[in-house]
């Protein structure tokens, strides 16, 4: 398949044969992760800078780590170590990213809608790894890309997603992906934690964990994003995990096998319970080797696109 996007933003921009032509070749780099020697010169002499103007760790690394494996040179760029703190504006940092000649920017920033404008103004590829409330399209990728490598096709499962669905952009991105790829997908989560425009979302929602986690086949946990919440919307930690932390006796109400996954980082009792996130069907720690593979594959095919243009 010729690859026919400049800019990953959302995931609303690719059709479903497109997302899995993505699976399919992170398949062929996560074979490659399991080598001994796991690099290929693939993108070998091409530029790939890490502009995360938010915290991370996971989504950092393992791009850090897909663009070396692939051969990329790469170079990161944080807020606090940049001239945004000077006062610099950020089409003012486009330009300056501009005039070194990238190959591709990936992007984490505070602000919903920085990637696109980023895009709009760079000639390099633009990645979208998280926009304020906005998106996170290669978390979503990789966590759908981590139960097709268990079913083969998430096509008539369902799957909850649970937690503070309205501060995530982990949430709305899954939402999008896993319905296009025909999956059935719940939400559910405390009212104050629920988007006001859900009711348009093709989802069914919930509130009471009992009785959304019945009859499911994977059960998505989200962090709670204390950080982009300005009022208190539930009464506590202790309040919130009696009521939403996902435990052992929730799993005896899912459908057999039922597969665990949570982008991370996970606060154990609050969230999730230790010996759910541990558990057998837990997918946690492939969701992080999916993330190495899946962008490993994005960073192939949106660098290597302008070779089939």
């Amino acid at each position: 398949m010729e690859w026919p996007h400049k800019d990953l933003l959302d995931v609303g921009q690719l059709s479903r044969e497109e997302a899995e032509h993505v699976f399919r070749t992170g398949r062929y780099f996560q074979e490659i992760n399991a080598r001994p020697v796991k690099k290929v010169p693939t993108l070998k002499g091409r530029t790939v800078v890490l502009f995360f103007a938010e915290p991370s760790t996971r989504t950092k690394t393992s791009f850090d780590m897909a663009a070396k494996r692939l051969s990329a040179d790469t170079f990161s760029l944080a807020k606090s170590g940049s001239s945004l703190t000077k006062g610099e504006s950020l089409k003012d940092t486009a330009w300056t990213l501009q005039a070194m000649s990238l190959d591709a920017l990936v992007i984490r920033h505070q602000a919903s809608g920085a990637a696109q404008y980023l895009a709009e103004r760079l000639e390099c590829s633009v990645i979208n790894a998280g926009d304020g409330w906005h998106a996170h399209p290669t978390q979503a990728l990789l966590d759908a890309f981590t139960l097709y490598q268990e079913w083969g096709s998430v096509q008539g499962k369902t799957i909850l997603i649970l937690g503070d669905i309205a501060h995530s952009r982990v949430a709305r991105s899954n939402v999008q992906l896993l319905t296009k790829l025909g999956a059935n997908v719940r939400l559910c989560g405390p009212r104050t934690l629920m988007p006001s425009a859900v009711g348009g979302w093709p989802v069914e929602v919930g509130y009471n964990l009992d009785e959304a986690v019945r009859g499911v086949d994977a059960v998505m946990c989200l962090r709670l994003q204390l950080e982009r919440q300005t009022s208190c919307l539930f009464p506590d930690g202790r309040e919130y995990a009696r009521s939403y932390c996902l435990g052992m006796r929730h799993l005896e109400r899912a459908n057999a096998g039922v597969k665990i996954l949570h982008p991370g980082p996970i606060n154990r009792g609050l969230e999730i319970s230790s010996d759910v996130a541990d558990c057998p069907d837990s997918l946690i720690l492939d969701q992080v080797a999916s993330g190495v593979a899946v962008r490993m594959a994005l960073l192939f095919l949106y660098v290597t696109r302008k070779e089939v243009e």
